[in-house]
């Protein structure tokens, strides 16, 4: 799966994570004052954040253009040469170009949350008996947003664009290194199988999922510095009282909570979606010999398999209920939570219209950040059965040690393959 695209997994994506702290460390420690130093002037601490496309062309953004473009090129110039791979390109350039896209995108949400606070003050003011807004300074606003929704749409259509080419990228090269192995592993039960249909759906299920997690681990960095600024208008919590930046610790709280609260209800979901692939290709091997053999596929054979389905069925639908529970408990009480902690501070009038909707806007795209783990859960477990299954397929021939969850199926008599 990783080794036919990526030069050397385990220690490329070990030398992904510690090269990316490196570069964020230092961008954090001091890069305001590397760029300073370059001649791009940071933005003054009290400065109003640029509104429209100019959001994108400030100094502090086009030197974090040049920033990431150099530690890419240091990054990628390494390993062009410390192990060159025939995928290089697209795994390393074109990966980074995905996450720089990203990143990107989510910049362009910083930017409508920041047009939210002038506007609906606009709103707010035109809406009192003392109105000072006019229609033209209303249309102006529009016409900002519209200018960063079509920089929105342009760059969210390009890196789907891009991803999609990216992914079958990804699953061409699984393609040539089992098709490259075809002698050892066209005896291999259930071989053809897992190189077309289970590398077409992990290219497909990585597509959507790769993505989304991507931008949520950028959703996070770009709002969570919002939600700590936006903590000054907000001086106190329900029952808390008075903290250090209560908006900010209150997402990552909340958000930390229902993470860890839906992750030990569904703990037990993915082993057993796993074990559900493997009943149903025990069941559907013993019908596929009984095409062609007429003592195969008895009655009472088939009966036992799948007695086994409906037990593993079963056993899903149960936990998937529990887990329902507390995931629809949750997500309930999520749409009220912000403006649960806000109601001591709407109460004493001192936050704006605007002032509230940006902090509804990066309250909740830091809480459906976290969430993105409960939210995308069955497309999760998809995924690690499909891993599971080429992981078992790629040892039969590779004679590496199977999973234990496949030493535990072999010994009860099924077949690494299925």
């Amino acid at each position: 799966m990783f080794k036919s695209f990526f030069p050397n997994p385990r220690l490329f994506f070990t030398s992904v994570v510690v090269w990316s702290a490196v570069a964020v460390g230092l961008w954090y420690a001091a890069g305001v004052e590397m760029g300073a130093a370059l001649g791009f002037a940071p933005d003054a601490p009290d400065a109003e954040p640029v509104l429209g496309l100019g959001h994108f062309a400030t100094p502090q953004f086009i030197w974090f253009y040049i920033y990431y473009i150099v530690a890419v090129g240091i990054f990628a110039a390494f390993w062009f040469v410390f192990s060159p791979h025939p995928w290089q390109w697209w795994a390393i350039v074109g990966s980074s170009l995905i996450l720089f896209s990203t990143y990107f995108n989510v910049q362009v949400s910083v930017a409508i949350n920041n047009w939210r606070r002038p506007f609906f003050d606009a709103v707010q003011n035109a809406l009192s008996d003392k109105s000072t807004t006019t229609a033209a300074d209303l249309y102006t606003l529009i016409i900002l947003f519209a200018q960063i929704a079509f920089v929105w749409v342009a760059v969210f259509v390009a890196t789907r664009f891009f991803v999609s080419h990216y992914i079958f990228r990804w699953r061409t090269a699984m393609n040539e290194y089992y098709m490259s192995r075809w002698p050892e592993v066209r005896n291999i039960e259930g071989a053809a199988q897992r190189v077309q249909e289970d590398t077409m759906r992990f290219a497909s299920i990585m597509e959507d999922l790769g993505v989304s997690i991507v931008d949520s681990v950028m959703t996070l960095f770009a709002f969570l510095p919002v939600l700590f600024s936006l903590s000054q208008y907000v001086t106190e919590l329900p029952i808390v009282g008075a903290i250090p930046a209560p908006l900010f610790n209150a997402a990552i709280f909340w958000s930390l909570f229902g993470t860890a609260l839906l992750a030990i209800a569904g703990i037990k979901l993915p082993g057993l979606n796993f074990r559900n692939q493997r009943v149903e290709a025990a069941y559907r091997k013993e019908l596929v010999y009984g095409e062609d053999d007429e003592n195969r596929a008895q009655p009472m054979t088939v009966a036992d398999l799948f007695a086994h389905v409906r037990a593993n069925y079963f056993r899903l639908y149960f936990h998937y209920a529990y887990f329902n529970v507390f995931r629809g408990m949750y997500l309930q009480a999520d749409n009220i939570f912000a403006y649960l902690i806000l109601i001591p501070t709407i109460a004493a009038g001192k936050i704006t219209f605007g002032i509230l909707q940006q902090i509804l806007t990066a309250f909740g795209q830091v809480s459906s950040s976290f969430q993105y783990l409960v939210n995308s859960w069955t497309t999760i477990v998809e995924l690690l059965s499909i891993h599971k299954r080429l992981r078992a397929f790629e040892a039969a021939f590779s004679g590496a040690e199977l999973p234990l969850i496949d030493q535990e199926y072999l010994a009860s008599g099924g077949s690494a393959a299925e």
